[in-house]
């Protein structure tokens, strides 16, 4: 059976899924070249251009219904296609969450939890309140069995009579039979984030930005007790107009909101951000730790926008080393797509088999490179380059899906550098306090990291500490706490093993830093026309094509 699903709103995309494999996938933000694009029409088009045969169904999956964004989607899939009927996944948010994941994860069961900025609604009718999702935890199973054991719901419109909300609390409880139920709050887990995110002026879904300055916190106790019994105390917080956003700010220090983080005024903004960093990991993990004891499985998939925190992650598997976790790489609304289309296909067919994720280059079609473009190069001459500290570009086949560098849209550099750190974020007009990722052979990962009870890190969704005899040897990817995030590669990625091999050869060393192929605002180059541009605009040095085994010098 082939579905196909689509996405809407932020980090939209479509997704081809047949028999629980997934044919195409594209994030249309990478084709309009619009960061978060909301309505996926040309990912559409194209799945559907280059379908692999007939498609049996149509999903569209979203957090809540909408007439103006979903509709207009439908009536667009009913148009160029003929089909009839689109199924709708609209007020399932966290189950298209935990389906995209379980089924990544290889795991035959798991726990699943999900912590996403805003989830499903539950409403009335002539009401003008909502509870909408925060909080999720499922237990997964074959072939599409996803039982609710725990739903935290933040409420919309505190100010509304005892009555109404009573009666929503009894619809959510009547939808969810022998469901523990979470509803008295305005806030959930990213909403208190996102605190520290609006409180320096970013969009409330570049949260990343936030986990980065938190490390340069020194007072975790700055705003204590931001949350009660694992849920948001929301007497600690307000929605404010006067914001760029117009999100949420903390109430002790909504006067101090800034829309630049210097060297000089970051350490008020770095507390606070060590403060929501520490409080929500600690939530999320007391969370999991319940529903562990309650479960007795040993498998848990963590996904939703939190899912992407590898601070958090990093805290996870030190607090149960006992567990296994899988941490999915597409775990904001990006990656819906394909659980919305894998979850309709399983249950349709009751396809229990196991499709673990291997790599995440499959976002679109396979670029077109010219011909006769740049010069002739070897592995060895780039391995030199970077000796030199050139900064390099590489760009092979089809693009990473989730929003990680994973070495076909990577920029590379040598992680001795001692400003290498300043240096690429100049380049990619990221702010000063923002880290550097690695990449490193998977054999040479536990020599340089604290690598726990792991050997992989596949995808970049956690990170590590760095081991204290090389806490100052690669200060380009060292973060201030001492921590890096890594990806382990292997010889399922020949052309990047080969690079990190031939730089050890010349340089004892088998890691190299590597960053998303962009620079700030924008998202992950897809054609090599968007290559060409990027590097034109930037001072990188150079652009690396391994599969033609062709460099062009910028």
């Amino acid at each position: 059976m082939r579905v196909l699903g689509v996405s809407p709103f932020h980090d939209s995309s479509v997704a081809i899924v047949n028999d629980g494999v997934l044919e195409y996938f594209c994030k249309e933000e990478r084709l309009t070249r619009v960061k978060r694009d909301k309505m996926p029409f040309q990912s559409i088009a194209e799945a559907i251009r280059t379908a692999k045969g007939i498609i049996d169904t149509y999903v569209i999956a979203s957090p809540t219904w909408s007439t103006a964004t979903n509709e207009t989607i439908e009536i667009y899939l009913k148009k160029i296609t003929g089909c009839k009927v689109v199924e709708r996944l609209c007020d399932e948010h966290h189950k298209v969450h935990a389906s995209n994941a379980f089924y990544n994860s290889g795991f035959d069961t798991a726990m699943v939890f999900i912590a996403d900025r805003v989830g499903s609604s539950i409403e009335l009718e002539n009401s003008q309140t909502t509870f909408r999702e925060a909080e999720s935890i499922y237990l997964a199973d074959y072939p599409a069995e996803f039982t609710p054991l725990y739903k935290s719901y933040f409420l919309i419109n505190k100010g509304i009579s005892h009555d109404v909300q009573n009666a929503k609390l009894e619809k959510i409880l009547s939808s969810h039979n022998n469901c523990d139920i979470s509803a008295s709050s305005t806030m959930g887990i990213v909403h208190v984030y996102e605190s520290a995110t609006s409180l320096i002026g970013q969009h409330p879904l570049e949260n990343g930005k936030v986990m980065g300055l938190a490390a340069y916190g020194n007072n975790k106790n700055i705003t204590p007790d931001l949350f009660s019994d694992n849920v948001a105390n929301d007497s600690k917080f307000l929605y404010c107009g006067y914001t760029k956003n117009k999100e949420v700010l903390n109430v002790n220090n909504k006067k101090y909101y800034t829309e630049e983080v210097t060297p000089e005024n970051y350490e008020l903004y770095a507390d606070y951000a060590l403060s929501v960093q520490l409080q929500t990991q600690e939530v999320v993990g007391n969370l999991i730790e319940k529903y562990i004891k309650q479960t007795n499985t040993k498998n848990v998939v963590v996904t939703g926008g939190y899912g992407l925190n590898v601070v958090c992650n990093q805290y996870l598997t030190n607090r149960f080393p006992k567990l296994n976790f899988y941490f999915e790489p597409l775990a904001d609304d990006s990656g819906n797509s394909i659980g919305a289309a894998n979850y309709i296909c399983r249950k349709h067919t009751n396809n229990s088999e196991i499709i673990p994720l291997t790599h995440t280059f499959f976002n679109h079609l396979e670029p077109v490179i010219p011909e006769n473009i740049g010069e002739n190069v070897t592995v060895e001459k780039i391995a030199e380059y970077l000796k030199e500290e050139k900064t390099i570009a590489m760009f092979n086949g089809k693009a990473e899906a989730g929003p990680r560098a994973l070495g076909n849209r990577s920029i590379l550099f040598d992680p001795r550098v001692k400003k290498g750190k300043d240096i690429i974020n100049n380049i990619k007009k990221r702010e000063w306090y923002r880290p550097f990722a690695c990449s490193v052979l998977e054999e040479d990962a536990n020599e340089y990291f604290d690598m726990g009870n792991t050997t992989k890190s596949l995808f970049m969704t956690s990170s590590f500490n760095i081991r204290p005899k090389y806490k100052d040897s690669f200060p380009a990817i060292t973060h201030v706490d001492g921590t890096c995030r890594i990806q382990t590669v292997d010889e399922s990625i020949p052309h990047f093993i080969e690079i990190l091999k031939k730089f050890k050869e010349i340089t004892g060393v088998g890691m190299l830093l590597n960053t998303s192929f962009n620079i700030s605002g924008e998202p992950l180059v897809q054609s090599f026309e968007d290559a060409l541009n990027t590097c034109k605009k930037t001072k990188i040095d150079m652009l690396w094509i391994p599969e033609k085994a062709k460099l062009i010098i910028i």
